[in-house]
């Protein structure tokens, strides 16, 4: 007796946004959805800034060209936040 097993395909398929979260729709149907806080670029970018999205790296990433932003699937699911800036001095 074998048990099929549904290949994972996590290419990017859709985008959205709340006031608070991100949520990134995979070609295999799951959706991953993290806090905004998280990525404080796409917290502070506009509706439209955020709007304006590009699949990137073969369908693993995701571009957003006006804030200079780029996530991919595996840090999204590995629920990696966006490294912090160390503050600034003088």
């Amino acid at each position: 007796m074998g048990i099929l097993a549904l290949a994972a395909d996590e290419r990017v398929s859709s985008v959205s946004f709340t006031d608070e979260s991100l949520s990134v729709g995979l070609m295999d149907g799951r959706t991953i959805t993290v806090p905004l806080v998280w990525y404080p670029k796409l917290l502070d970018a506009t509706e439209a800034q955020r709007k304006h999205w590009q699949i990137s790296g073969g369908g693993y990433g995701i571009h957003w060209p006006e804030i200079d932003e780029d996530l991919s699937t595996e840090g999204l699911l590995r629920g990696a936040p966006a490294p912090r800036q160390p503050a600034r001095t003088g």
